[in-house]
C-alpha cells in the first residue's frame, strides 16, 4: 500500500494505517532530527514530537504530492524547535558506555575514530549543508527535493551539498585506503 493511500486511511482515523507511515519513516526522520539537533535522544523526541504533528494535522496532508517530505519537514521544523528550546538550559552530556562485538580491537579503535571524525566534521558544516548532505547522500532525496524541503533553489542545495562532501573528504583524509 502507498504511503498516500495510507494516510488517507490513517485521516479516516486507521491509527494501524498511521503505525505502518511511522514504521516506514522512523529511522529516516531520527536521522534528519539527528543532522540538526547532534544528539541522539533529542533526536528521536524531536522525531516522536514530528509524527505527533504530523497525526494532528493529516488532514493537510496533499495525497498528490509525496508523503515523505512533508513528514520530514514537519520533523524538520519539530528539531528546530526543540533545538531553540534546548539552548535555553544546555549542559554537558555524559558519553554512553560503548558496548560493541567487532571482531578485533584494533578495527574497533580504527572504527570509533572514524565515527568520531566523521561526527565532528559534520557539526563543523554549517547546518544547511549538514542537512542537505544528510538528506541527499544518507536519505536518497533528489536535489528538488530538497530543495522543496529547506525551501531554497535547486542550485543552492546543489551546491550545500558539493562543498559540504569536499568539507568532509578533506577532514576525512586520513582515513583514506592508500592504492596497493
Amino acid at each position: 500500500m502507498s504511503d498516500a493511500d495510507l494516510a488517507r486511511r490513517a485521516s479516516l482515523g486507521d491509527s494501524d494505517a498511521f503505525g505502518e507511515l511511522v514504521n516506514r519513516h522512523a529511522a529516516a526522520a531520527r536521522r534528519l532530527a539527528r543532522a540538526v539537533l547532534q544528539n541522539a535522544e533529542d533526536a528521536d523526541d524531536a522525531a516522536q514530537d514530528g509524527f505527533l504533528l504530523a497525526w494532528r494535522y493529516l488532514e493537510r496532508y496533499d495525497p498528490e504530492r509525496p508523503f515523505a517530505p512533508w513528514l520530514m519537514r514537519i520533523v524538520l521544523n519539530a528539531a528546530a524547535d526543540l533545538r531553540r528550546k534546548r539552548r535555553v538550559r544546555q549542559t554537558e552530556m555524559i558519553p554512553p558506555a560503548s558496548l560493541s562485538s567487532e571482531p578485533s580491537p584494533e578495527e574497533q579503535t580504527d572504527w570509533r575514530l572514524f565515527r568520531r571524525e566523521l561526527s565532528e566534521a559534520l557539526e563543523r558544516l554549517p547546518e544547511r549543508q549538514r542537512i542537505a548532505v544528510t538528506l541527499f547522500d544518507v536519505e536518497g532525496y533528489s536535489h528538488g527535493e530538497i530543495a522543496e524541503l529547506l525551501k531554497i533553489p535547486e542550485g543552492t542545495v546543489r551546491s550545500d551539498v558539493f562543498h559540504a562532501r569536499r568539507t568532509l573528504r578533506q577532514a576525512l583524509s586520513a582515513f583514506r585506503e592508500e592504492p596497493e
